[in-house]
């Protein structure tokens, strides 16, 4: 089989516009050896190629919890496994597949959370799904309700502020009441939890939708990483896979709205925070998307973090704390300002995927993320759990105390 990125991008087209200058780590699934058999590996991408850092760190999550990750990885000197092209061109079949090295989700043991409506445009598009109960023929008109209501001030209200309060009275009187005003302009954020963890699939994997729904879109996002105590130590790329049609019908479909086999998608690196990258960086980001589809369909946009309106660090403190504990770290999806309403077939009916559909999420200091559409109950199933992890790391001797 050949690679989703081959003849497609390469090592060029997937690295942060400032090449290797950053600290890169990620995982990486490495075919068999005489010594060793197959399985997956924390790696770090340098200049000269891709290196495997076991030795120090069996899981991306033990990486994490050192005192000095970005210290670790840069005394470690790894066994070189080749240059990221090659990578990049393997076949990622599943996280399984022994015969060829290729990138996985840069995560392993964290738990994989996410925070919804975080931005005005996805908050307005939120609404609409619930007022026209999934149904995307009836979104226009209620978008131009909406929008004759609030204008542009969703944009620069700060949530739980008094003129939150009076813009959520006033979308109540109007009959716009709806759930997402709480999490959207009020006190308490939406924290879920997008996807189990392992369950994540790395750049160049066929990602899924549930083949029930008829409206979808892809969600792109930064992801921040954070150790067991809460520290953000870096930044990466993600794709949090919506079905706007479940997530409409009921707010209480959200596991079956966001949790489907390939519905997670992080890449193609995580950027630890040094002396190249900080967490101001990502305040300032801007997150880019293209979709090419086989039918000759492109879908782009863009979404720039400093429109978010909740600080990522008051995320964090709203995903972790004295009611929520995560002993080897989390994974935390930003939200998205994009919501695609172009139409693709019919007139009124929106932007949906297709199978086949290439979905690129980008941006400068995190590189870009390519995965294929495809169908939940049609793409490699996700076979390799904790106990498959476990009895790897042991079968390979990295099963130890620096787990």
């Amino acid at each position: 089989m050949t690679s989703l990125l081959a003849p497609g991008p390469g090592a060029m087209d997937t690295l942060p516009a400032d090449g290797t200058l950053g600290t890169l780590v990620g995982r990486a699934w490495l075919p068999p050896t005489d010594a060793m058999p197959a399985g997956p590996s924390v790696v770090v991408v340098r200049a000269d190629g891709v290196f495997d850092i076991s030795e120090a760190a069996p899981t991306m999550s033990s990486l994490l919890e050192h005192d000095d990750p970005v210290a670790t990885v840069r005394a470690t000197l790894g066994r070189w496994i080749g240059s990221l092209d090659s990578l990049l061109a393997g076949a990622p079949v599943s996280t399984s597949n022994p015969a060829a090295a290729h990138l996985l989700a840069p995560c392993d043991l964290q738990v994989i959370k996410a925070a919804g409506v975080t931005f005005a445009g996805s908050l307005i598009e939120r609404v609409i799904e619930e007022q026209t109960k999934g149904d995307p023929q009836g979104a226009a008109e209620v978008r131009t309700r909406i929008r004759s209501l609030v204008g542009d001030r969703l944009s620069s209200i700060r949530p739980d502020s008094a003129e939150a309060r009076e813009l959520k009275a006033l979308l109540i009187a109007h009959g716009m009441w709806s759930q997402y005003l709480e999490v959207g302009i009020g006190a308490d954020a939406e924290i879920f939890t997008k996807a189990p963890l392992l369950s994540g699939l790395g750049t160049g994997a066929d990602i899924g939708l549930h083949p029930g729904s008829a409206w979808n879109n892809p969600e792109p996002e930064i992801v921040l990483a954070a150790n067991s105590c809460g520290h953000l130590v870096g930044a990466t790329l993600g794709n949090d896979v919506n079905l706007r049609d479940f997530e409409g019908r009921s707010a209480l479909l959200l596991g079956k709205a966001k949790d489907n086999n390939g519905s997670c998608a992080i890449g193609p690196f995580l950027r630890l925070f040094d002396e190249s990258f900080s967490l101001d960086d990502v305040r300032r980001a801007k997150v880019e998307l293209r979709v090419d589809g086989e039918d000759g369909f492109v879908l782009s946009g863009t979404s720039s973090m400093d429109q978010i309106t909740r600080d990522p660090l008051d995320l964090v403190a709203q995903a972790m704390g004295a009611t929520h504990q995560y002993p080897d770290g989390f994974m935390l999806f930003l939200g998205t300002l994009f919501a695609p309403v172009e139409d693709r077939d019919a007139p009124g009916g929106g932007f949906t995927h297709k199978d086949g559909d290439i979905v690129r999420i980008s941006s400068r200091q995190l590189g870009t993320l390519v995965n294929r559409v495809g169908r939940s109950d049609r793409i490699a199933p996700w076979t390799f759990g904790v106990r498959a992890l476990m009895a790897n790391l042991a079968a390979r001797g990295l099963l130890g105390a620096s787990l």
